[in-house]
């Protein structure tokens, strides 16, 4: 193989080094990172000698390429200075260096700070919803110390919001997490809040600080972090080697606690009063409007991140007033996934994707958590997703018309319907019950009328199976087996949601929904690669046949956190030896499918390969026939 003309060409063919922003690869991909991958013509690429096709999935330009990725990916480093990214940076890391348009960076930035809060904020969140609820049905005094201490529970989230944001925008930024969490508790110190509420002019060293409380604010600390970033960065290069250890500590505290109380803090905080102020104009005038767009386009919303932008609104539903737009839209548009998500899997004739859907559906309507049913069904579909849109748009004309307030922060869901209890007004909580049966009938009507366009991959499988099993050839050599690595679901190759796989770029075989973490040998043979992020491990057999176990979908992602390999390259094994333990609830917990392709990398050395007619199996099962 010309390893070097090849890589050339992809090279030249991705746009070169000024197109280039990282490059990484994993068991049998190039993931590139381009700066525009518009420029870049899939079918040239695809035409180019050993690519065997490419994806466009997680902000990456894939390359598919097979077992001699590496050899391709050492020949293209050779012909530019080009990033080699780095694997434990995430993808919004690595886009701080990407020239990318400001609404990207800012949605990348938000949602990267804003999401790992989720936990917090929706078990604060739901503590409140109880405190809502509970005094209602008689169980609880309001003036109670156990009310009280709960109500404490409910609010610390909030309250310490900046010093979470703190550590999350350190990371962000990769600024030192200590000292901006000692910032963000400069700012929210009891001490300063007392001169808050005191309300009396406060200079320090003849500096006006204005008279801010930051508890509970978003864009302050946001702020104040991103500016630390650039003051960390100056003290580095002026502060003396030997003094470094005492000297940035001090400087960064005092230059960055200054200008956070004297300047960026309360621009911050005028930024996210006009942000609402913006938004809340544009209710006033016509809420009805505001509402129905906010509900329609909140799918799209949560795509780019941009939901945590309207943080300073929906956050003050769990301190001080009701929201009636963010999160009263929210819920008409989660509803809305839900249901779409369990019409799909009733329409759908894949088994993988009736799971998928289901549980997507599942945790749409309990939960409230949408980017399951997003981008595992209704966007993979799209008319599904425009089901959504439309019902969302319905709606929230009624809720505009009503004016439906919640009054606490849990992302809305059936569970968190108590957040639009209110103490004044019994309508309002019968007409977020509307909202959400209405939201939920009418997307699983037009997800129906609309369809899914799902290819007959099901039709296809049975077609296979009513047939005899595949005879011999004349001159064919015997049947070899390839056992299940497994203990699972054996679904077939074209039902697995990555194209890579469903359209056998790689080589023929099955994919298996694992139950268990326990990933053994499927024959005897040697092991020909486990791969740094283990993730993936190639095998021969000692009859020729080549094998690659890909565990879950896009896991290199995880940098081998949930595996543990117990083999190494040239390790020579026997059928039914452990090759690997796998976390399955941290793949799941991190958002990742667990369905594991079985494929055959050198199918084009045998006649056919032949799956087992069995839908689930283990270790003892044989999964394929090779012939």
């Amino acid at each position: 193989m010309d390893y070097v003309g090849s890589a050339k060409q992809i090279f030249e063919a991705v746009g070169g080094e000024e197109n280039i922003n990282s490059l990484i690869h994993c068991m049998t991909r190039l993931r590139f990172r381009l700066k525009d991958e518009s420029i870049v013509d899939d079918e040239t690429v695809k035409n180019i000698a050993g690519v065997m096709g490419v994806n466009h999935q997680s902000g990456q330009y894939q390359i598919i390429i097979g077992n001699d990725v590496t050899n391709y990916y050492n020949e293209i480093l050779k012909l530019g200075k080009i990033d080699t990214g780095d694997a434990d940076q995430t993808p919004d890391q690595r886009n701080e260096k990407e020239k990318v348009n400001l609404f990207n960076r800012f949605a990348n930035f938000i949602s990267s700070c804003m999401s790992p809060l989720i936990p917090a904020l929706i078990g604060g969140g739901m503590i409140k919803v109880i405190l809502i609820l509970l005094p209602l049905l008689g169980w609880l005094n309001e003036k109670g110390q156990t009310y009280a201490i709960l109500n404490i529970f409910g609010d610390a989230p909030f309250y310490f919001l900046p010093v979470m944001l703190a550590y999350t925008a350190a990371k962000y930024f990769k600024v030192t997490p200590m000292l901006a969490i000692t910032i963000a508790g400069v700012m929210i110190h009891p001490n300063f809040t007392a001169m808050v509420t005191a309300g009396k002019a406060v200079h320090f060293m003849d500096l006006p600080v204005t008279l801010v409380n930051y508890s509970s604010s978003v864009i302050p600390i946001l702020m104040v972090v991103w500016a630390m970033k650039y003051i960390e960065m100056g003290i580095d290069k002026i502060c003396p080697a030997s003094l470094k250890s005492i000297l940035k500590p001090l400087l960064v505290l005092f230059v960055t606690g200054t200008l956070a109380l004297v300047l960026i803090g309360p621009i911050g905080t005028y930024a996210g009063k006009l942000l609402s102020a913006i938004i809340l104009f544009i209710q006033g005038k016509a809420g009805w409007l505001a509402m129905a767009l906010m509900a329609a386009f909140m799918p799209l919303i949560v795509m780019t991140g941009m939901h945590w932008a309207f943080a300073p609104i929906f956050l003050a539903a769990s301190v001080a007033s009701p929201d009636t737009l963010i999160l009263p839209a929210m819920l008409a548009a989660n509803i809305a996934q839900s249901a779409a998500s369990f019409a799909v899997a009733i329409v759908t004739k894949n088994r993988n994707t009736r799971q998928i859907a289901s549980a997507a559906g599942i945790s749409a309507l309990l939960a409230g958590v949408t980017e399951p049913a997003l981008y595992g069904v209704t966007l993979k579909y799209k008319k599904p997703l425009y089901a959504a849109m439309i019902s969302g748009g319905v709606t929230g004309l009624f809720m505009g018309f009503v004016n439906l307030k919640s009054f606490a922060f849990a992302v809305p869901s059936l569970i968190s319907l108590p957040q639009f209890v209110s103490k004044t007004d019994g309508s309002n909580l019968i007409n977020a019950i509307i909202v959400l049966v209405v939201s939920f009938v009418l997307t699983f009507i037009l997800t129906f009328v609309f369809g899914i366009n799902e290819k007959p991959v099901e039709a296809a499988k049975t077609e296979t199976q009513d047939q005899p099993k595949t005879t011999v050839p004349s001159g064919a050599k015997e049947t070899k087996k390839v056992y299940s690595p497994v203990k699972g679901e054996m679904i077939n190759l074209e039902s697995v949601s990555d194209d890579t796989f469903a359209q056998k770029m790689l080589g023929d075989g099955v994919a298996i929904i694992p139950e268990e973490g326990k990933i053994y040998a499927p024959f005897d043979g040697e092991i020909m690669t486990v791969f740094p992020t283990k993730h993936a491990i190639g095998l021969k057999s000692e009859n020729g046949i080549e094998l690659l176990i890909h565990i879950g979908l896009d896991t290199v992602n995880l940098k081998g956190a949930p595996f543990t390999a117990h083999v190494a390259d040239k390790d020579k094994v026997k059928k039914g030896q452990l090759l690997m333990d796998v976390d399955l609830a941290a793949i799941k917990k991190a958002g990742y499918d667990i369905t594991t392709p079985v494929i055959v990398t050198n199918t084009k050395d045998f006649v056919e390969i032949v799956s087992n007619e069995k839908t689930t199996v283990t270790n003892d099962d044989v999964a394929l026939y090779i012939i």
